[in-house]
């Protein structure tokens, strides 16, 4: 299983084309379905044309990366989180598209169901929700590295075969900050973060939220000694999976004051995973009653490092054969 990728894309965002083959891989081992919940988006249709990749700006681009996860989790409870596309290459034709989330999101659950937007037969836009077994997902194979990567090719071949073609910007490897790169840039960059805090999405439109926030350690550095970092921005269960990228449309300062303009510059640098809170004790007026205590973010998020995805790409690469 792999993808061929679009000729003619700009900004290293670009849409994939399905490729098939049979050969018994983990990767086309991913069980999927879809939604037969009536009242799931999958019916309503969202826009009249199909969407154009080359007419959206690069946060529109973004915002076409994520995906809302829900997972269910015995015996009737239900989870958000976020989880986005990748795009891990495997030569300059061939790419394999992975959803990416945290481990905590799916952990416990039976299945995860995700919403596609799809482009129909007569040129409307739909929204597909499709059910994934748990057991599809690959973990990282660092315990304590908490990432993990859906192979979504199947899902995509399934809405396929129904005259469904899923409209997805994967981001990708040319995304990942090399060292050079990390180290151009300065303590305090805006960022910006994609995803589904508390949940919350336009579920009409099948888009998510977009936060903004600054670095609150360099993202050079490894903090407390791991590959991850610290951002001052609003994080909020539902975040947990979202990309944390630097977005500069038409222009940007670097490290020594030089003004880039008309340079558009887009980083991924991060994952968002945890975020540190305090507890704040209520009082109770009764003493034999229990005291309730309320968890509050402190609006800092810690960040997995973007190059730890490159973790998984022996394990991927070893179930292909061109």
């Amino acid at each position: 299983m792999y993808v061929r990728e679009a000729k003619g894309s700009s900004n290293c965002i670009h849409k994939l084309i399905v490729v098939m083959y049979n050969h018994d891989t983990l990767i086309c081992e991913t069980e999927v379905k879809a939604s037969s919940n009536s009242s799931s988006p999958k019916t309503k249709s969202i826009q009249n044309n199909m969407l154009n990749i080359e007419e959206l700006s690069l946060s529109e681009k973004v915002c076409y990366s994520t995906l809302r996860i829900e997972a269910a989790i015995p015996p009737n409870l239900t989870s958000t989180g976020t989880g986005f596309l990748f795009s891990f290459k495997v030569n300059d034709e061939f790419s394999i598209p992975c959803l990416v989330t945290n481990k905590h999101v799916i952990e416990g659950s039976i299945n995860t169901s995700i919403v596609i937007t799809c482009t129909l037969p007569d040129g409307k836009m739909s929204n597909e929700k499709v059910q994934v077994q748990t057991s599809s997902w690959k973990l990282h194979p660092d315990p304590d590295t908490d990432l993990c990567i859906l192979p979504i090719q199947p899902v995509f071949q399934m809405l396929a075969s129904q005259g469904k073609q899923p409209f997805f910007i994967p981001l990708d490897e040319n995304l990942v900050p090399s060292s050079e790169q990390l180290d151009n840039l300065s303590a305090i960059e805006d960022i910006i973060m994609v995803g589904y805090p508390d949940g919350i999405w336009d579920s009409y439109n099948n888009q998510p939220i977009i936060r903004r926030g600054i670095t609150a350690t360099h993202p050079r550095n490894d903090f407390n000694g791991k590959g991850e970092f610290l951002i001052d921005a609003a994080c909020f269960p539902g975040s947990s999976g979202s990309p944390v990228l630097i977005l500069n449309q038409g222009g940007y300062v670097d490290k020594k004051g030089n003004l880039n303009w008309g340079a558009s510059r887009v980083l991924l640098l991060g994952v968002m995973y945890a975020g540190p809170q305090h507890t704040a004790e209520g009082g109770i007026t009764f003493a034999s009653l229990p005291k309730t205590y309320t968890n509050i973010p402190n609006n800092l998020g810690l960040v997995i490092k973007s190059s730890r995805l490159m973790d998984f790409k022996p394990s991927l690469l070893a179930m292909v054969k061109l």
